[in-house]
């Protein structure tokens, strides 16, 4: 197919040999983008569901054929991959899976912030956050994604990060005894008395001084 010729003659287009040797069209309904290479061969990417993937590539094929290429009668469309998004509500420790399961986990916070959980079967790939975040990718299908999730869900609440603000807390409670009110504050004496008391040492100094004064002039 002539490129230069479907991002001419086409809306929503991107075209840069340069770049990428692929026109990017967008679609709206269903909200799609394809990379339409020259040898007939379509990527859909950006789609919720197998459905609408399929929907988008009979749509770009559609388009194709009014702007002058004859598509084939056949559409090999197949999905190659799916990708999904959960959290699992609460930290996990990923230092701890790494440890306990080294041969499917791989895990380097220097190059990724994530650890790397490869599946034999279902053949999937999770990506574990410490915030409870998990992006599976490599599916082919969604019931593989649901599958290779709760495989790995019960490794992850092994491994659940307790807060231990919380358990600090929770100690404090169990050793004190009584509410805050039961605790007296012993209470400090009054400015005034104080200030009497220091009165009280200044008369003293005053009264020992003109005795001292006193006692010289009948020496004299």
């Amino acid at each position: 197919m002539d490129l230069k010729q479907i991002a001419l003659r086409c809306r929503n287009t991107e075209f840069n040999p340069r770049r990428f040797a692929a026109v990017i069209m967008r679609l709206r309904e269903p909200r799609a983008t394809a990379l339409v290479f020259a040898s007939g061969k379509l990527v859909i990417t950006g789609t919720k569901s197998a459905h609408n993937s399929s929907l988008a590539t009979k749509k770009i094929a559609y388009i194709l054929e009014r702007v002058g290429f004859q598509p084939a009668d056949f559409i090999n469309f197949k999905v190659q991959n799916i990708v999904g998004t959960v959290d699992v509500g609460f930290p996990i420790r990923l230092e701890g899976v790494a440890f306990a399961h080294p041969t499917f986990s791989s895990y380097e916070p220097e190059l990724f912030p994530g650890l790397i959980y490869r599946l034999v079967q279902p053949r999937v790939v999770l990506l574990i956050f410490v915030s409870g975040k998990v992006v599976i990718t490599g599916a082919k299908t969604e019931i593989d994604m649901v599958e290779g999730f709760k495989k790995v869900h019960p490794v992850l609440l092994e491994f659940r990060k307790v807060h231990t603000q919380q358990l600090g807390m929770a100690a404090i409670g169990d050793g004190v005894q009584g509410s805050a009110d039961d605790v007296t504050v012993p209470s400090l004496p009054p400015i005034a008395k104080a200030n009497t008391a220091k009165g009280g040492k200044g008369k003293a100094k005053g009264a020992a001084r003109k005795g001292a004064k006193s006692k010289e002039t009948h020496e004299v």
